[in-house]
């Protein structure tokens, strides 16, 4: 993948999360809406509103991390917002460690490799990013690991056979867009978990 590539993608990622985050809000916003009056109530709004709150989750984490990123910082409090929230609707949690703001940049990276443990935990999780000696440590902790060596292989910047399908576009994006940042990207597996470094 080439730069204009990378850029182009993350471009679209952008445009895409814009376009769709108002009619997701004003759809979670006529809910409120008709739960005030009464209009409307039991088991079906709540399927509503449940389905509502985990896709305006959703659509805001993958504005981080495939949307385009500058040097703008991210505080803790925004980006444990982002988790706590998409965490409620999956198999996976997420926790974020570092105090500091980060860049956007960073967190794009911090996002992308907490996707790719997520396909390596097909039971669901817990997913740590922190940051330790100046590196970042992305680790995902579950019942059965499942790993793709040929899609792995991408993330170390080594030769893949695997072809990148739309559910594994991170293993694409996320080494080049380190190296963009000067950074490797490096993972080992566990028995029980797996950690991404760069």
């Amino acid at each position: 993948m080439t730069v204009d590539n990378v850029n182009i993608a993350t471009l679209i990622g952008s445009r895409i999360c814009h376009d769709l985050i108002s009619p997701v809000g004003a759809i979670s916003n006529g809910l409120e809406l008709l739960g005030m009056a009464g209009a409307m109530d039991g088991p079906e709004l709540e399927l509503i509103a449940d389905s509502v709150n985990n896709a305006n989750a959703r659509i805001r984490f993958f504005r981080i991390a495939f949307g385009q990123a500058g040097e703008q910082g991210l505080g803790r409090s925004e980006v444990v917002s982002v988790l706590d929230d998409v965490s409620k609707g999956g198999r996976m949690k997420y926790q974020w460690l570092p105090e500091a703001p980060a860049t956007r940049a960073e967190v794009r990276l911090a996002f992308l490799a907490a996707l790719c443990l997520e396909s390596a935990l097909p039971y669901g999780g817990v997913a740590e990013m922190n940051t330790v000696d100046g590196s970042w440590v992305i680790s995902g902790q579950g019942n059965k690991l499942k790993i793709d060596d040929a899609l792995w292989d991408r993330l170390g910047g080594n030769v893949s056979e695997a072809t990148l399908t739309p559910a594994h576009v991170q293993f694409g994006l996320l080494p080049e867009l380190a190296q963009e940042l000067g950074k490797n990207v490096t993972f080992e597996a566990f028995e029980d978990r797996i950690e991404i470094r760069f």
